[in-house]
């Protein structure tokens, strides 16, 4: 009787244990990667050849969404650069029937939590933040775990991720550009971009509507 009252008092915490490490985001989220129908590489395009988050992902410094971009912005390039690549074939298609390229979604929050892309980008939270160092990807992968937890650590101390609006999209940039700390920085900007306060930023209300 001792034993099975020791397994059921060890059981009730081992599984739940299990399950919560088991199913944490940073273990079943981080390092997605799924096979995209075109092998675009960010090291290239926003590493070697510099484009700016901006030029493709037009949307994130006025919507809540990072736009896919439509073929065309593909084609502005492509139309004389590699015009016979056989991986280019799903864009050629696309343009030709007008039926968009099928790209699979890496970043996905679920449904209740909301999150706006052009407020953080207008507060001076850099790319490299949430989307680490795409500028290195040839596959662009999830770092981050995206989770309730992640969110609330950054919410609670917006000081130590922010930068100058104009940096955001810069994937190398660092405070000692400006002779200066992010301890030093941080709540300057915080101040200047009317942050607001710990109070508002961990209301339930900001991320679940």
């Amino acid at each position: 009787m001792p034993l099975l009252l020791l397994a059921l008092a060890g059981g009730a915490v081992y599984i739940p244990t299990v399950m919560y490490f088991g199913m944490s985001p940073t273990n079943t989220d981080v390092g997605y990667a799924p096979k995209q129908p075109v092998p675009y590489s960010h090291a290239l395009h926003a590493g070697q050849l510099g484009l700016d988050c901006r030029y493709c992902h037009t949307t994130v410094e006025k919507a809540a969404f990072a736009a896919v971009p439509p073929t065309q912005t593909c084609m502005n390039c492509h139309t004389n650069i590699k015009t016979e690549s056989p991986l280019l074939a799903p864009i050629r298609d696309s343009q030709q029937t007008g039926k968009s390229v099928p790209w699979k979604k890496i970043h996905d929050l679920p449904d209740y939590a909301y999150f706006n892309h052009s407020i953080h980008v207008n507060k001076g939270v850099g790319c490299v933040t949430c989307h680490g160092r795409v500028d290195k990807m040839e596959v662009v992968r999830q770092v981050q775990p995206l989770s309730m937890g992640w969110c609330l650590e950054c919410h609670r101390a917006p000081e130590k991720n922010l930068r100058p609006r104009d940096k955001v999209t810069d994937m190398t940039w660092t405070p000692a550009e400006m002779n200066t700390t992010q301890e030093v920085l941080g709540p300057e900007l915080k101040k200047a971009y009317n942050v607001h306060n710990a109070t508002y930023m961990t209301s339930c209300y900001t991320c679940h509507r």
